[in-house]
């Protein structure tokens, strides 16, 4: 059969289902934003979208709506000439809903059954919006603004024959009448890339060379903000590195914003908060990466003793499965998305998202006595492994779910 993806960031969640597929017989293409210039894994088609300045006093809460619809329209007249003029029709479309780019997709190809990956759902209250009381702005506005932003992703799935999730929680998000169209399947982790070594080691660039067994401290993010605990993390430092002096920090993540507002007076939240405990820290011991290969994020999982993570009830990262597969240590925050794979004195532990003290000593114990959390190490690996494995695991589910789809047989109507 004949397989559209579509994502503006395109191989994006799609990088091993795409050549999966096609493996499998099917005839794979990929749609996606002309500025994007990674390297695909199946033949590519470039759409190309000017984004028009909207008006926040015309548009009001609409600005998201109007936004996300006009990259939609975008993505729809692509389509539109790729059926006029070429024949193109698929038999299945798998898109990602975020960005609004399935919202019309339907009005070209009704004969197509779409997934839409059904990554968050925005609500007013009760998840990220005015969790972390620091950053969250007060009154009614900022929830009316965020649940204003589902607009588009309620309507990708009502226009969907079937969504997927990446975690239970994730499809949760979702209203209720919505939910019996998701599948919950991982995007998966490569267990056999990211595994325990003993012979691991990473050198620092300033030539220290860290291994398996040291004494090092993690902390891995895309980029280094609140969203993400970043201003826990680095308050929780002082403690940890006067308790533990012969402990090395080691913290991965860009300057930039992912997710939440970008940092005051021009400045990034990695400088703000590592101003305010820098007088009490020892720097030479606290390595900022920025961005790394991924061969060396694989190196710096491998030699971790205490692997931090906090998220706000938000996306969970793949880097907190990826650390579970190495056979990490990982404390984590006693958050939503993280409670589903983090079970306390089991696969890991656990501490409340704003307990600074709290993280000081669970970290500190975690450095302390590495033998004692070996068990927890070995737990987390095997349930990633049995549960989450890229190839024996994830990708046959997917393979299978869009198999599915695109014969009718999931998910089943109701009456």
């Amino acid at each position: 059969m004949k397989v559209l993806f579509v994502h503006q960031n395109f191989p994006g969640q799609f990088l091993h289902l795409a050549p999966a597929m096609q493996a499998r017989g099917h005839d794979c293409l990929a749609l996606t934003d002309a500025v994007n210039q990674r390297t695909a894994p199946v033949p590519v088609l470039r759409y190309r979208h000017e984004a028009q300045k909207v008006d926040p006093a015309a548009t009001r809460l609409g600005r998201n709506f109007t936004q996300m619809s006009d990259r939609g329209v975008t993505v729809a007249r692509a389509a539109l000439q790729l059926r006029e003029k070429k024949g193109y029709v698929p038999d299945v479309i798998f898109g990602h809903s975020g960005w609004g780019e399935t919202l019309f997709l339907k009005e070209v190809w009704p004969e197509a059954k779409l997934i839409v990956y059904a990554e968050f759902y925005y609500r007013g209250i009760g998840r990220d919006v005015g969790f972390d009381p620091e950053f969250s702005r007060t009154g009614f506005d900022p929830v009316i603004i965020a649940q204003g932003r589902a607009a588009h992703l309620g309507q990708a799935m009502l226009h969907a024959d079937a969504g997927l999730a990446p975690t239970r929680w994730q499809a949760s998000t979702y209203p209720e009448v919505l939910q019996d169209r998701i599948r919950v399947i991982f995007d998966g982790v490569d267990t056999r890339r990211l595994r325990p070594d003993p012979a691991a080691s990473l050198t620092l660039p300033d030539g220290t060379v860290l291994r398996a067994g040291d004494e090092v401290l993690t902390f891995v993010n895309r980029n280094l903000e609140p969203y993400r605990g970043y201003h826990i993390f680095m308050r929780a430092l002082p403690e940890i590195l006067a308790a533990r002096p012969q402990a090395q920090v080691v913290i991965v993540g860009g300057d930039d914003v992912s997710y939440g507002s970008p940092a005051p007076g021009g400045k990034t939240w990695k400088d703000i908060f590592l101003d305010e405990v820098r007088d009490r820290l020892d720097l030479s011991r606290v390595h900022f990466l920025g961005r790394v290969p991924y061969p060396e994020f694989v190196s710096l999982l491998q030699i971790s003793r205490a692997h931090a993570y906090l998220t706000y009830p938000f996306v969970l990262s793949w880097s907190m499965l990826e650390a579970m597969a190495a056979g990490c240590l990982v404390v984590g925050s006693r958050t939503a998305p993280v409670e589903e794979l983090l079970t306390e004195g089991e696969t890991g532990l656990l501490v409340d998202f704003f307990d600074v003290a709290g993280w000081s000593a669970r970290l500190i114990e975690a450095l302390a006595e590495p033998e004692k959390f070996i068990p927890l190490r070995e737990a987390a690996r095997r349930r990633i492994v049995e549960g989450y494995d890229l190839q024996t695991v994830c990708l046959p589910q997917m393979v299978d779910y869009v198999e599915a789809v695109a014969r009718g047989e999931w998910p089943a109507r109701r009456v």
